[in-house]
């Protein structure tokens, strides 16, 4: 048992120490009751997608720089796969991220899927409303990469920023899902490399096909060299989501939250070991879960 009035006292007054317990402690699955008299969430959730090896946590540590310079703190919550036989989880993404670990303005808390359909818990709410409580104004939520599921974001974040390279291979499971058209931004990081100005160019005849108001911006990028990331910051600070994503974050978000107490109900073992033996059949699964 915790005490997590004592707890949250602690996070809220600065205690690092205290924060990461509560962040575990909302991981495994605790609900969190913030005072009565808490203000609103004034914190911008910013969320980065992108196919691996795209140079996002590159990115991250230089997103991290910018606020830095401006007096604003940051908390990044890294998302890495976790292993679908052990459940078990690198959580390296820090180690990648320049100035993840350079004073009182950044906090980095690395997260495993832990399973998750869509690579995303549904305790990244509570986790963001805590930091928001806490004081973090500027809260970075990196996932696992792009892919057909990676719409899920969208339940977490105000601003989606989507990340690629020269190579384009992977941006097309991005067009597939979606992603690309609920970015805000579409990066193409590595801009030093050939291919890049192309690349970039490809992504924008793909999206004048959609509507082009509502089309996301898309920029060149070195994060490397840390060209283009001010012009970039500038683009996410001063661009309006439309309207339309809050009906998908609201609907992603009940997906969300019916997949995690799918995988937190006391009968998924059972029921799965009756699948198995052909005892019964998946919509009498579903009946039985859903009672």
């Amino acid at each position: 048992m915790i005490d997590q009035e004592v707890l949250l006292k602690s996070a809220f007054n600065g205690n690092r120490r205290e924060l990461s317990r509560l962040l575990t402690h909302l991981e495994k699955g605790m609900k969190l009751n913030l005072p009565e008299d808490a203000p609103p969430r004034k914190s911008t959730v910013l969320g980065i997608t992108g196919p691996p090896g795209v140079g996002k946590s590159t990115l991250i540590g230089r997103i991290i720089n910018y606020w830095k310079l401006k007096n604003q703190n940051v908390a990044v919550l890294a998302i890495d796969p976790s292993s679908p036989r052990s459940g078990g989880a690198l959580l390296g993404d820090r180690v990648r991220m320049d100035s993840a670990d350079s004073g009182d303005l950044v906090f980095v808390r690395s997260l495993s899927t832990g399973g998750q359909p869509g690579g995303i818990s549904s305790s990244l709410i509570s986790m963001i409303d805590l930091l928001s409580y806490c004081g973090w104004e500027n809260i970075i939520i990196e996932t696992v990469g792009a892919g057909q599921s990676e719409i899920k974001i969208v339940a977490f974040a105000d601003k989606i920023l989507l990340i690629d390279g020269p190579d384009r291979g992977d941006i097309i499971q991005a067009e597939k899902a979606g992603i690309i058209e609920l970015a805000d931004v579409v990066v193409i990081n590595k801009s030093d490399l050939p291919g890049s100005a192309k690349a970039a160019e490809s992504i924008r005849s793909s999206l004048s096909f959609g509507d082009i108001k509502s089309s996301p911006e898309v920029i060149l990028v070195s994060a490397d060299k840390n060209d283009g990331v001010e012009e970039m910051m500038n683009l996410i600070e001063n661009c309006d989501s439309p309207d339309w994503r809050e009906r998908i974050k609201i609907k992603e978000r009940l997906i969300s939250l019916w997949d995690s107490r799918l995988l937190a109900s006391p009968e998924l073992n059972r029921i799965i070991g009756n699948l198995q033996t052909g005892s019964i059949s998946l919509d009498d699964a579903l009946d039985e879960l859903a009672r």
